[in-house]
C-alpha cells in the first residue's frame, strides 16, 4: 500500500512537472509572440516618425528656400529703389550746376530761333524767381534781340530749376524744369545702370 501510494505521488508529480513545463513552454510561446509584435509595432512607429520627421524637415527647407529666395527679392527691390533715388539725387544736382544763367539762355535762344510758331505769338519762359532775376537782368534784352520775338518771363514758385517755354502765348508748353530733365537723363541712364549691376 505504501508502495502503491510512493507511484501515485511520483506519478503526480510526474504530471505537475509536466503541465508545468506545458504551462511555461505556452507562456514563453505568448512572451515571444507579444514580444514579437511589440518589436513589430515599435519599428512600424519608428518608421512612421522618421517619414513625419522627413515630411516636416522638407517642408521646413522648402519654406527657409521660399523665405530666402524672397528676402532675396525684396533686397534687390529696396537696393534698385536706393540706387534710383541716389541716381536722381546725383542727376538733378548736376543739372542745376550745369544750368547756370548764361547756359540757360544759350538754350533758350537756340530753342527760340529753331522753333517755328505763328506770327504775333508770345514766347513765354518760366523759371525759377532766382533766374528770372538773373535772365531780365544780364539777358533779356539779348534774348529779345536775337530771336526778334516778344518773350515774357515769369517766375514760378514749383519751378527750382530750369525752365519751362511755350511757343504760342501759353496755349502749350515744354518742359525742361530740372525734375523733367533729370527723369529723362535717368530713363535713358538706368538700362545702363541695369546692364553694370548684371555684370557684377
Amino acid at each position: 500500500m505504501a508502495e502503491e501510494i510512493k507511484d501515485l505521488i511520483a506519478k503526480i508529480q510526474q504530471e505537475g512537472i509536466r503541465a508545468a513545463e506545458d504551462n511555461a513552454a505556452k507562456i514563453k510561446k505568448e512572451a515571444d509572440t507579444l514580444a514579437q509584435k511589440i518589436i513589430a509595432d515599435a519599428k512600424a512607429e519608428a518608421k512612421k516618425i522618421i517619414a513625419e520627421a522627413n515630411i516636416e524637415a522638407k517642408r521646413l527647407d522648402d519654406s527657409t528656400r521660399a523665405s530666402l529666395k524672397q528676402a532675396g527679392r525684396d533686397f534687390l527691390i529696396s537696393l534698385r529703389k536706393e540706387i534710383n533715388s541716389t541716381l536722381d539725387t546725383i542727376i538733378k544736382a548736376n543739372i542745376r550746376q550745369a544750368l547756370s544763367t548764361e547756359e540757360l539762355s544759350g538754350i533758350i535762344i537756340s530753342l527760340i530761333k529753331n522753333a517755328s510758331f505763328s506770327s504775333g505769338a508770345e514766347v513765354i519762359i518760366s523759371l525759377s524767381q532766382q533766374d528770372k532775376e538773373k535772365l531780365e537782368k544780364e539777358f533779356l534784352s539779348q534774348l529779345i534781340q536775337e530771336s526778334k520775338k516778344q518773350v515774357t518771363l515769369k517766375s514760378s514758385d514749383s519751378i527750382y530749376g530750369g525752365f519751362t517755354i511755350s511757343f504760342d502765348s501759353g496755349k502749350s508748353i515744354f518742359d525742361f524744369t530740372t525734375p523733367a530733365l533729370a527723369e529723362y537723363i535717368s530713363t535713358n541712364l538706368r538700362p545702363e545702370l541695369v546692364k553694370i549691376l548684371q555684370s557684377q
